[in-house]
């Protein structure tokens, strides 16, 4: 019972102003299959705005060359660092603006959200995540810290948005958006 469009693709981005993952994840049905992944690399010894226009580029690099049906990313959250949370914020405004300049929808997750569409728990390690992702694709080898959880945000958007339209054909709430809350008191019903 597929309720993504037959062969969907997700790019699932981890913004950061050093290193930046990306991965690609088609959906056919029930099936995730992995396409690409890599990360977009920058230097401290450049300028903020010079690693921005890095990571801007590649991101138009892996836009333009797998168009994919959407973009997945993490929602931005507040680290202890502030100076880290700005370079952060301003790595995520790119990859937005280069999803806004493909006319790709955008949809965003928070970390543990991301981390329980993987592994189930909302506190897991960067390694589990990565562990689960190469489990989940049947990937070999080992995958970037970086590129695993852009993976992984990809695979939440896919799983998020197949239990959202699962969760509001058993609701007769078809259209609603539905929150974390809105579904455990639907399965609460079961």
């Amino acid at each position: 019972m597929p309720t993504l469009h037959d062969r969907e693709s997700i790019l699932g981005i981890d913004p950061g102003s050093l290193v930046t993952g990306w991965g690609l994840v088609q959906v056919d049905g029930n099936h995730l299959t992995h396409i690409a992944h890599g990360t977009i690399a920058t230097s401290s010894a450049y300028t903020q705005g010079a690693r921005l226009r890095r990571i801007h580029q590649g991101i138009q690099e892996v836009l333009r060359k797998f168009r994919p049906s959407g973009v997945s990313l993490e929602r931005v959250f507040f680290a202890r660092n502030p100076a880290s949370t700005l370079k952060l914020g301003q790595a995520r405004g790119v990859a937005l603006l280069a999803a806004a300049e493909h006319e790709t929808a955008v949809f965003e997750y928070s970390a543990a959200e991301i981390k329980v569409a993987v592994t189930g728990f909302g506190q897991a390690t960067k390694q589990q995540v990565q562990k689960m992702v190469t489990v989940l694709l049947c990937l070999r080898g080992e995958v970037a810290v970086d590129a695993a959880d852009a993976l992984a945000a990809a695979i939440c958007h896919i799983h998020r948005r197949d239990f959202s339209a699962q969760a509001r054909r058993a609701a007769g709430t078809r259209g609603k958006v539905l929150r974390w809350r809105d579904y455990l008191e639907i399965a609460g019903k079961k």
